[in-house]
């Protein structure tokens, strides 16, 4: 049978791909492409790269019809745990749980346990639990330990839980298999390799299953594939045309017994190479006899098929493999700031063990009513002390910390997914945050690295002119679309205005204009019934039906059209199918009166290298073409070329060898390919127009505002791009544009310069630079150094490889955070390079979308992601983690402060319990909400005055700078805490005439000094106010006074004597006036300094947001309409780089530069305070 589509299911992503066991052809790790883009020369990096594959050194994957015990000989054994040995071959039955009853609570502590932190919390509670250095009860660090173990433990329970119950379902889906010559039916998990099974319209497939035959003609099937790569459309599969003739009925497929020899099991959707041996003789099997586990049968009544690939080895089951993992820059940072307190942890229980020790040697022994009947010496209780003070001071690291930000986090991703500004109506898609980890980093992007087609632009496409023979047809005088009445078949939202090639059309004279939609009816891999393989596709066919050339019907090798209300079938010798190397599909066929011909469409480049040196209209086609991709139109050539019936042989004996190739069969193909497609004769040129998305240059300009620089990487030629570039204002006019090669050739000096001498920036000249730039000469740094300094680069030409490379180079030298934005399989591989990944769910199916961190459906969101999600979390969460910082070492030191008074014999200075519940109850909530709820300003100033974003690119809100500030900030609180209480019970006396001067007061003193000061300074911090911040405030101060006095009641002491010791110390303490008044001078004390501080910053030097505030205020007048140019805004062609169904499309040449049209000035867009905001 010839290939007819080769499904484009090219859905690297669709499902997470295992790049452990196999690298993509375009999904290389960050490690390989580091290597690759220093050692690549540029000539072989302006090649296409050949897809890298495992190379099975056999076809080692051996399948025998009807033949269980085949599969469990002993040479197909596989040696697994000690001696046991099991088939290679896997059952049905999937399982994708974790846990099950015995093994959750081992495995799941286990992975808890790999958190540095939990381990380290588990060696305290060990320490505690030694009587000689327990200097706090082992309860303290068990109850937030628990607490926190337990609710990631239920998290992780419940999502298991849900996974068995999917795996259950699916285990027991039903399904006939033959067993015995008779179809019965089975459960899918009993289903074998080499099991012929029969499949229903809308059943799913159980397996990754070889088509034998169905109920349609040709044994056609048709699949949807929404599983696999979320694409929507019908895929059709077909059977071999050998067993589609001879095993339609039970018996001969119980007969059935040939022998399947192909590739081992992988998770590359988009391919399958195999022979069937059967009587005796060998058949080709590619993608296309497959049908896949996960896909549905659709407008089949029936099909029959044998068993390849089972439950773990299918496909889709391959690609659960491990995603990268991403982490932001605040979790390194807070990372390193965990481990610096640690440092500071061992230095301050070591002086104090010092201390300990000499106080021992000089005080301590000497005491009389000290000694404790130990005779240790003083090094062994100064190493006592050690311990103990470590046991005392690890708050300052406190657990609750990483669960913390994990909520802040969870509830940052809530607000993306309910944002109602970012839900697409049309398509009822709302915005998607798939990953809870990134949140913050939003708000710290530098470069953006976007895909055009289907991501700026619209991927609907419209054919909108066309040169045939010389002649330029679509530009129009009169602006009345044509009429199609005449034409049965027509589709009536087709419009086009020229009249004149209608007119040529169907007056039947103008030979050149019949062949030329006569090619675009034939040439392609169109099904009837179901939609196209690319949008391309589709225009062009349709194109080609509104003007009299329909395209009614094809089997497996005819295609059978209507050309002006005459029927004609033709015999398909042939297809030579499109992919993104060859940027070209041919199609050989047998006219009715037996002559051969080939039809061909391609990218200018390619065709224009396999021209005849006799074909006419090269000249005046090139400048046609330079016109359509002026106008930022996708264009395409067609050709023809006519065979010799012996030339045709001989080329068919070449194809079918390379056809059962058994190694690297798609390079033997595209060998055989070239042969046949050369000296064609140009017919003309098709051009497409692709719509800008709503809101594209807006967003772009907001972004580029923002200082975030804007990199688009596209297949297409370098003056579409271009061209783009202007509509879509990524350049505009006062841009030095620069080519590539050009300042390669111009300043050979500085372009090759070492990387020793100090950096001389590339541009001298002053003012705004771009760049464009083609595919091959993205390497190395001084491209990533030129590129830096131009705020819009365009990358022409590029494969997905490629788009990964660039933004590997620039995290690499940059150091800089990367967004990468896409739509289709192509994106995949730069969604997961990129620090950040955002899939658009468009018209290209999901793989994009399957493989971000982020999707929505329209680029014009991006800008309220980051300058407002973005912002936001990221001002959040450093708010948060600056103030929790701050709240544990004010609340740790005083412990430090106190042990100078008490022989540093690692006392506390707090009562027990409140060491235990300070983090969790008493201070914890207010500083979540500001983690959560927080804004300086608004949404609609923070996309209104872009600059607010810089703080979080620079990385100013959260650094070493801040953490030691609130080091500081808590040293100075600590020590107020502890020496005003302390002056204040020197020498006094209550009202009832004893000394209220006790250890235990002197703890309830300082415990609600801290948290009035705690939480009214977070008060000071909160910018933006909602009830709940007021009731958890007051709320947190409460439950404090409510528990402090259950804890110290007569009650709870009599029921546990020995935990319970501070019985009625609340109570008679704040009896007393005195204490109150050392209280409130206490939080007064702590909090002045920093209202102090806060006004004088606000006077000096105030921040972006504080200058915006008044602004905003002052003028909460309507903006003046923001009125477009009014500009023909069109968009271009680019290749969409998964292999077809023959996605055939490329573009034209090119003048350098339109002379660019605005119609208004640009200021008046802008409004005033927008001017100030600038200036800020």
């Amino acid at each position: 049978g010839v290939k007819m589509s080769r499904e484009r299911v090219d859905s690297q992503g669709s499902m997470r791909p295992n790049d452990e066991v196999m690298p993509y052809s375009d999904d290389e790790t960050d490690d390989e492409l580091a290597v690759t883009s220093e050692e690549e020369p540029d000539e072989e990096a302006a090649a296409p790269h050949p897809p890298v594959e495992a190379k099975p050194s056999e076809m080692a994957w051996k399948v025998k019809a009807n033949d269980r015990p085949y599969h469990h000989l002993p040479e197909f054994q596989k040696k697994t745990f000690l001696c046991i040995k099991k088939s290679r071959y896997s059952g049905n039955a999937i399982k994708t749980y974790k846990y099950n009853v015995l093994t959750f609570i081992p495995l799941n502590l286990y992975e808890q346990f790999k958190r540095v932190a939990n381990i380290y919390f588990l060696a305290l509670l060990i320490l505690q639990l030694i009587p000689d250095i327990s200097t706090l009860p082992w309860y303290t660090t068990l109850i937030p330990l628990v607490v926190v173990l337990g609710v990631t433990a239920i998290k992780d329970l419940v999502d298991d839980l849900a996974r068995h119950r999917m795996d259950k379902e699916i285990n027991n889906r039903k399904c006939e298999v033959l067993l015995d010559g008779r179809f019965r039916e089975s459960k899918w998990m009993n289903i074998q390799v080499g099991d012929v099974v029969r499949l229903k319209k809308n059943d799913f497939i159980p397996a990754d299953i070889l088509l034998l035959s169905s109920t349609n003609p040709n044994s056609l099937c048709y699949v949807e594939t929404a599983e696999l790569d979320g694409e929507t459309n019908l895929k059709f599969k077909m059977g071999l045309r050998v067993t589609d003739e001879k095993l339609q009925d039970e018996r001969k497929l119980a007969q059935f017994d040939a022998l399947i020899e192909c590739e081992e099991p992988n998770n590359r959707l988009d391919k399958f190479t195999g022979t069937m041996h059967w009587e005796n003789k060998r058949y080709p099997l590619d993608l296309d006899n497959m049908l896949l586990r996960g896909c549905k049968i659709r407008n089949t009544e029936e099909c029959r098929g044998l068993v390849i690939f089972a439950g773990a080895d299918t496909k889709i089951m391959r690609n659960g493999g491990k995603t990268r993992f991403k982490r932001t820059k605040i979790d390194e940072l807070m990372n390193y700031m965990v481990y610096t307190i640690f440092v500071l942890l061992l230095l301050v229980s070591a002086g104090l063990a010092i201390g300990h020790s000499f106080w021992y040697a000089e005080i301590g022994s000497k005491a009389w009513y000290l000694f404790d009947n130990k005779n240790q010496d003083t090094s062994h209780r100064g190493f006592l002390s050690f311990w103990g003070y470590i046991i005392i001071l690890n708050t300052m690291v406190p657990i609750s910390l990483y669960v913390s930000v994990e909520v802040i986090r969870l509830g940052q991703s809530k607000f993306i997914n309910w944002d109602l500004q970012m839900y697409f109506a049309e398509k009822d898609t709302p915005a998607k945050a798939r990953t809870t980890t990134l949140n913050e980093q939003l708000g710290q992007i530098e470069y953006i690295f976007s895909d055009k087609t289907g991501t700026l632009t619209q991927n609907i496409m419209q054919f909108k002119k066309c040169t045939i023979a010389g002649r330029n047809f679509g530009t129009f005088s009169i602006s009345i679309p044509v009429d199609w009445s005449w034409n049965r078949y027509a589709d009536r939202k087709f419009q086009f205005m020229d009249h004149s090639l209608v007119a040529n059309i169907r007056s039947k004279k103008d030979k050149e204009a019949s062949e030329f939609f006569k090619l675009l009816s034939l040439c392609h891999t169109v099904m009837i019934n179901n939609r196209a393989a690319s949008p391309d596709e589709g225009a062009l066919v349709t194109a080609a039906r509104n003007f009299g050339y329909v395209f009614l019907s094809r089997t497996q090798d005819t295609i059978t059209i209507s050309e002006m209300e005459h029927e004609t079938t033709y015999e398909m010798l042939a297809l030579l199918d499109f992919n993104s190397d060859r940027k070209r599909m041919s199609i050989i066929l047998k006219f009715p009166d037996g002559r051969i011909r080939l039809y061909c469409k391609g990218a200018d480049t390619v065709i224009y290298e396999r021209l005849s040196p006799n074909s006419r209209y090269k000249e005046v086609t090139q400048t046609a073409l330079d016109i359509f991709a002026n106008e930022t139109l996708r264009t395409l050539c067609l050709c023809y070329k006519d065979i010799r019936s012996e030339e045709y042989e001989a080329w068919s004996r070449k194809h079918k060898d390379a056809q059962v190739a058994l190694t690297d069969r798609e390079a033997a193909l595209d060998h055989v390919y070239e042969q046949i497609e050369n000296n064609l004769m140009l017919i003309g040129a098709t051009a497409i127009e692709d719509k800008l998305q709503d809101g594209v240059p807006e967003t772009i300009d907001k972004l580029a505002k923002a200082d975030i620089k804007i990199w688009v990487l596209t297949g297409d030629k370098k003056e579409t791009a271009e061209n783009i570039g202007y509509s879509c204002s990524l350049l505009t006019d006062d841009m030095q544009i620069h080519y590539g090669e050009d300042v390669k050739r111009t300043e050979p000096s500085t372009f090759g310069r070492g990387k020793k001498k100090p950096a001389e920036p590339f541009f001298t000249q002053p003012g705004k630079n771009a760049l464009i730039i083609t595919g091959g000469w993205l390497v190395g740094n001084d491209f990533v150094d030129m590129a830096c300094e131009c705020e819009a680069v365009i990358c022409c030409r590029v494969t997905p490889k490629q788009k990964a490379n660039v933004v590997s180079l620039v995290k690499k030298y940059k150091k800089a955070v990367t967004l990468s934005i896409g739509d289709g399989a192509n994106d995949v591989n730069m969604i997961k390079t990129a620090d950040i990944g955002v899939g658009i769910s468009g018209q290209e199916g999901m793989q994009a979308v399957m493989s971000s961190d982020y999707a929505f459906a329209q680029f014009r969101y991006l800008q309220r992601l980051l300058l407002v999600h973005g912002r936001w979390s990221y001002i959040r969460m450093c708010k948060f983690l600056r103030f929790f910082f701050f709240k544990n070492f004010a609340f740790t030191l005083v412990h430090f402060w106190y042990s100078f008074f008490n022989g540093y014999s690692s006392q506390v200075a707090y009562e027990d319990w409140f060491i235990t519940l300070y983090n969790l109850f008493y201070s914890s909530l207010p500083v979540l909400l500001v983690g959560l709820l927080d804004q300086d300003v608004n949404d609609k100033l923070s996309l209104k005055f872009p600059k607010l974003y810089l703080p979080g690119q620079q990385g100013t809100l959260f650094n070493y700078k801040n953490f030691f500030i609130s080091l500081f900030h808590g040293i100075f609180v600590s020590l107020i805490i502890f020496f005003i209480p302390y002056g204040a019970f020197l020498q006094t006396m209550g009202q009832d005439g004893e000394a209220p001067s006790d250890y235990q007061s002197f703890a309830i003193v300082t415990a609600s000094s801290l948290i009035f000061t705690v939480n009214l300074q977070i008060s000071l911090e909160t910018s933006y106010w909602t009830f709940v911040n007021c009731f958890a405030v007051l709320g947190s101060i409460a439950i404090y006074f409510g528990i402090m006095f259950d804890i110290h009641s007569a009650g709870i002491h009599v029921i546990f004597p020995s935990v319970f010791t501070f019985t009625g110390a609340a109570s008679n303490a704040l009896r007393q006036p005195y204490l109150w008044l050392t209280i409130i001078l206490t939080v007064g004390i702590s909090l002045l300094p920093v209202v102090c501080i806060q006004f004088l910053h606000k006077t000096i030097r105030p921040s972006v947001g504080d200058k915006v505030r008044p602004i905003a205020e002052e003028r909460k007048k309507k903006p003046p309409a923001f009125q477009r140019g009014r500009q023909s805004r069109r968009s271009t062609y680019a290749f969409s780089h998964s292999r077809g169904y023959a996605d055939l499309i490329s573009s034209g040449r090119s003048i350098r530069r339109r002379p660019p049209i605005r119609t208004e000035p640009q200021d008046s867009i802008r409004e005033v305070p927008q001017r100030e905001a600038e200036n800020i």
